[in-house]
Formats: C-alpha cells, sequence, structure tokens
C-alpha cells in the first residue's frame, strides 16, 4: 500500500489567517485539569453508568433512590452500587442513606466541568458551517 497525500480544504477565512484549521477549545488543558478531567470521562465511559447519571439528573425532584434505578437494568443489585460507587467516586453525584434505602444526586459543579470541556465544540465559530461528518476520506 502506498502513501497518498490529500490535499486540505481551507476557508477563505483561514487561508487569510495562516491555518489549516480553526481551534476547537479555547485553550490547552492543563497538566491538573487533564488528569481531573480523565478521571470524570473513565467514570462515564461505560453504558451503564451514564445510563444511571442521566437517570438520577432526569429523575422528579433531582434526586433517585437505589429502588428507582435498579428496575431499569437486568443487572444484580451488587453491580448497579458498584457502579454508583464509581460516579460517587468521581464526584459526579452524591448520596445520603435514608432508612433502607440510598438516594442519589447530580452534583452540578462536577458535571458541568463535563460540559465545559465540550462546550467549545458547539459554539459557532468561523468553522460552523462544515457538516459534521465531513471527515476526509481517501478515494
Amino acid at each position: 500500500m502506498t502513501a497518498t497525500t490529500l490535499p486540505l480544504a481551507r476557508s477563505s477565512q483561514d487561508a487569510q489567517a495562516g491555518t489549516c484549521c480553526a481551534p476547537i477549545a479555547r485553550r490547552p488543558l492543563s497538566e491538573g485539569d487533564a488528569a481531573e478531567l480523565a478521571v470524570l470521562l473513565k467514570a462515564v465511559a461505560d453504558p451503564v453508568r451514564l445510563r444511571l447519571l442521566s437517570m438520577i439528573g432526569s429523575h422528579a425532584g433531582g434526586e433517585a433512590c437505589v429502588c428507582d434505578l435498579t428496575d431499569a437494568f437486568d443487572l444484580t443489585a451488587p453491580t448497579i452500587s458498584h457502579h454508583l460507587k464509581v460516579l460517587r467516586t468521581a464526584g459526579l453525584i452524591g448520596s445520603e442513606r435514608r432508612g433502607t434505602w440510598v438516594y442519589y444526586w447530580i452534583i452540578p459543579e462536577t458535571v458541568n466541568k463535563l460540559g465545559a470541556l465540550f462546550a467549545p465544540l458547539t459554539e459557532p465559530g468561523p468553522r460552523s458551517d462544515r457538516p459534521a461528518d465531513s471527515a476526509v476520506t481517501p478515494a
């Protein structure tokens, strides 16, 4: 197989600025920010944990009992508890025991850190006219 160099598609703004593409982040992550975000991303990288987080966040009253969460999954209660512990350890959710049940809620400050990471990707910018599936692929 031979390597083929493909021409870069450049907008007139990019050509005037002397760049090949517009930045998607406001600034590079610091080492500490990257480490902190890696923990959060690892915690939500599992589909079960991501669903749990969304279920807790969308539950009426802003908190959910573990008894409200387990029926939505074909998993054992200990497995659900493990996933909730991972989310809690990452600081994404808080919990409180009330009698025999444990209630969970979202910690907005931590969840907002994830949103802030992706905010530059969704803000309109010089390349907002570019379609989402415009990846360059060899012919």
